[in-house]
């Protein structure tokens, strides 16, 4: 933890983070010492520094429970439409600073706790990560929740309330070792429990045709119980909600199996049933086709449908009756954006509530079903699309397969007609995929239920219209979008960057906080010797800060003054953690070869998650580890390289690691990466980007300027040009003699002397099973990587790309990319009208 600041620093910290007035910071005390008093056992006179933490965060909520009551009722007086953002992952880490800032309470709440002799950042450094997503599409939902409420719009995240999230990862002996994640160990002070909305989910049973209707019946039923968290906007006064859902059993789950009075046996078999939300798969951009993932898929839909048609139904606060019985508007009145292909059955589980439930004729409701749901693509990776097997489906949910085949039918016969004869493509864009195993294509059925598809980039969803669903997008061109991912500058500058905010606000005003396209202003102050003076002194302190961290949490010594060169993402081959790892080595070996001659000291880290059950992921982390085991003890090289695997990585540590880089890595084979938001991070945060033309990088060098960046490699077409060749790996190894050495010494044991062999499957993988074409893109790479140093060596040169990369990543705003989706997809404009605040009238 850093020291404490002098009473001098901390008044200078007034700025971006809201002003604190004495009133505030009196009636901040107040609260906190209340809520400590009701903290404490009555048998404890010491608090502990959880306890603390949790006055603080009871503190802080008291000022959002009056703001998100008056939000509620103020979208049932206006009846707005309302946009549901369905999603299996949202990745929020921790809530209490971000709260402060979007509230304007951070300084109060600063100065308060410093009056009561205590420390901010330690209380914070208290809270838990709600680690319920993996990597980008769940971080992403964060964000757009965050750009949501801030924008004004009625919009609520329904998810999974996992009991475990995303496992903690400890390094042990170089590999990656999972620890479960009991995140909610000591209680979650920010959700708030709604048993009053609990709901029934179906599964399993039969399906009969009656001359009333088609009925689901003998089913076994899993209870959804709502846990609201407020999601505040930027010093609007809205607080939107997150409602997620845990599975309990109903009380009597398995007792009427139990005819032979084992009602111990049938009460512990409850667990069957609330396994639903015990765990997230751990698993990015990789389908895992197990029969409880479907369950979590369909547990959250259908919980969500039957909310969202509650809504729909009674439009007062407070009421529950039904005020609206007719569905033609329900989709002038509601917007489903299903994130990715996991929420897909939202399409067949509202066709069947439409159909089945409200007796809905089929062809209208269809109509409704596809108004109202849209979907946004997040990957082109094959391994990653969702496949299910119709025999898990005949099992499980055996009406939704009908409503799917029925569906299926419907569109085939509409292809068939446009394009008689054509029995390859209706074998193409069949929603059920024929073989040894029949599937249906989750992908496929989003596409035929919604009105509109996005890709998350410009090049991805040109792949998507291109390549991945061509015969769709000729069929319905209009359907086909593109909406460019985007991050919240509140939590990735202004929380987790204050020193670089107040610069810019000092310059250009507070006003770039809701609307970045304002940071092109910094333009004019390229040249300015003051404020490239200071964004190098912030950068360096950002820098000496976390090298302070790693140093107490790691036991790692770096050099501060170094470039910070860094990689942290899902470890995944598409990524090339491999192609940093080769550059590494060749760092090594030409230190070692010339070691009285001068170098631009590097510290290389590379941080990131492997699935539990992918091998090469895990093989890359323990060759990251030994090749850092082997370059961080060689007294030859002293300061000059050192390679450092930052374990662990999570939110609340991506909050500290990217603020302090230099460089960021951005080196996916061009074509895999969707889009990519930590590129978006490092570049509003002063870090410059080594990257292929890949994802977002393809805009951010178009922003910025293509000299701005550190684009190398292999373009899109290039790939294609190298498919169709042939690649061959050997002609690579062959030709580039330190690419060879590097092979050689992983092939050799050098960096496992203990296992010479450990590393054989990913030299055999390299050299022959290679799909990301790691060594095609070496010797650029490579190259790319010196003019890298010789920047960095005219630091007043390199700071002033550093201000441009800045001034121009306003585009990158999820403010900008939510406003899109508003206004394209959803049909609702935005509002910069604040509500106002709960100790005002309302009109």
């Amino acid at each position: 933890m850093a020291a404490p600041l002098s009473d001098g620093d901390r008044r200078k910290q007034i700025s971006v983070r809201g002003i604190a007035g004495l009133g505030d910071v009196a009636e901040v005390r107040k609260s906190f010492n209340r809520h400590l008093h009701f903290t404490l056992v009555k048998d404890r006179n010491v608090a502990t520094p959880r306890d603390y933490y949790f006055a603080l965060a009871h503190t802080v909520r008291d000022h959002l429970v009056g703001r998100w009551i008056r939000t509620q009722q103020h979208y049932y007086e206006r009846d707005p439409k309302r946009i549901y953002y369905l999603s299996l992952e949202f990745y929020m880490g921790r809530t209490l600073q971000n709260t402060m800032v979007n509230l304007g309470l951070q300084n109060a709440c600063d100065e308060a706790i410093y009056q009561l002799g205590l420390d901010l950042e330690e209380l914070e450094e208290i809270e838990e990560d709600a680690g319920l997503g993996n990597g980008g599409l769940g971080r992403l939902a964060a964000c757009f929740l965050d750009s949501m409420a801030t924008l004004g719009l009625a919009a609520y995240g329904y998810g999974i309330r996992y009991e475990f999230g995303i496992f903690n990862q400890k390094i042990v002996d170089g590999w990656q070792v999972e620890e479960a994640d009991d995140w909610l160990r000591y209680g979650n002070p920010w959700e708030k429990a709604r048993p009053e909305y609990m709901l029934p989910v179906h599964f399993y049973g039969r399906v009969e045709h009656t001359p009333d209707g088609v009925k689901w019946i003998d089913t076994q039923v899993v209870l959804a119980m709502p846990y609201d968290t407020p999601v505040p906007g930027y010093k609007n006064n809205t607080v939107n909600t997150m409602r997620l859902w845990s599975a309990k059993a109903p009380n009597d789950f398995n007792l009427q199996e139990f005819n032979m009075g084992d009602y111990i046996e049938a009460v512990l078999d409850r667990n069957l049933a609330e396994n639903i939300s015990r765990v997230l798969y751990p698993n990015d951009n990789f389908f895992e086709g197990k029969e409880l993932r479907l369950k979590q898929e369909y547990f959250v839909v259908a919980a969500t449908l039957q909310d969202i048609i509650r809504r729909f139904k009674s439009s007062k606060f407070g009421c529950r009756d039904p005020v609206r019985t007719c569905f033609e508007t329900f989709p002038d009145k509601v917007a489903i954006q299903l994130n990715d292909t996991h929420p897909a059955l939202s399409i067949p589980e509202l066709m069947r509530i439409l159909v089945d439930v409200e007796k809905v004729e089929w062809d209208k409701a269809w109509e409704i079903t596809k108004r109202t749901c849209a979907y946004t693509n997040h990957t082109v990776l094959p391994e990653a699309l969702e496949r299910w097997p119709v025999s898990m489906f005949e099992k499980l949910l055996p009406r939704h397969l009908e409503i799917i085949y029925a569906l299926n039918q419907m569109h085939l016969d509409r292809v068939a007609a446009l394009y008689p004869g054509d029995i390859d493509r209706l074998r193409r864009m069949s929603v059920i995929e024929e073989g040894d195993c029949k599937r249906i294509n989750m992908a496929h059925l989003c596409v035929i239920g919604s009105h509109a598809v996005n890709g998350v980039a410009r090049i991805h969803s040109n792949i998507v219209k291109n390549s991945v669903f061509k015969d769709f997008y000729e069929l319905e061109p209009e359907k086909f979008q593109n909406k460019t991912n985007g991050i919240t500058p509140r939590r990735w500058l202004l929380l987790c960057n204050p020193g670089l905010a107040d610069i810019i606000a000092e310059k250009i005003g507070e006003g770039f906080i809701t609307d970045l396209s304002q940071l092109k202003k910094l333009l004019e102050f390229i040249d300015n010797e003051t404020f490239i003076r200071d964004v190098a002194k912030v950068k360096q302190e950002n820098k000496l800060k976390f090298a302070a961290y790693l140093e107490e949490h790691y036991k790692v010594k770096i050099n501060p003054m170094s470039m910070f060169d860094v990689q942290v993402k899902r470890i995944h081959e598409y990524k090339r953690q491999l192609l940093n790892c080769l550059h590494a080595i060749t760092l090594y070996n030409r230190i070692r070869c010339n070691p009285s001659k001068s170098f631009v000291p590097r510290t290389i880290m590379i941080g990131g998650k492997a699935a539990p059950g992918y091998h090469m992921a895990k093989m890359i982390i323990k060759l990251i580890t030994s090749i850092g085991e082997v370059i961080n003890n060689d007294p030859y090289v002293g300061d000059k390289l050192k390679v450092i695997f930052l374990e662990n990585y999570r939110v609340s540590l991506a909050e500290k690691v990217i603020p302090a880089a230099d460089l960021s890595q951005q080196i996916s084979t061009a074509g895999t990466e969707a889009s990519g938001t930590g590129n978006m991070k490092f570049m509003v945060n002063g870090a410059l980007t080594i990257g292929t033309m890949d994802g977002a990088n393809v805009e951010m060098a178009e922003e910025a300027g293509e000299e701005n960046l550190f684009i190398f490699g292999m373009r899109v077409e290039d790939v294609e040009a190298l498919d169709r060749k042939g690649y061959n790996a050997r002609e690579f190894y062959e030709r580039l003699p330190e690419l060879r050495q590097a092979i050689d010494q992983i092939t050799s044991g050098f960096f496992s002397p203990r296992d010479p062999g450990c590393f054989k499957d990913v030299v055999n993988m390299l050299m022959y099973h290679d799909r990301f074409k790691v060594f095609a893109d070496y010797e650029a790479y490579i190259k790319c990587q010196g003019q890298v140093d010789q920047l960095f060596m005219d630091p007043r040169e390199w700071t002033r790309k550093v201000i441009r990369n800045i001034a121009c990543s306003g585009k990158f705003s999820s403010d900008r990319t939510i406003t899109e989706y508003a206004r394209e997809i959803w049909g609702v404009e935005p509002s910069a009208t604040a509500i106002p605040p709960p100790n005002l009238p309302r009109n």
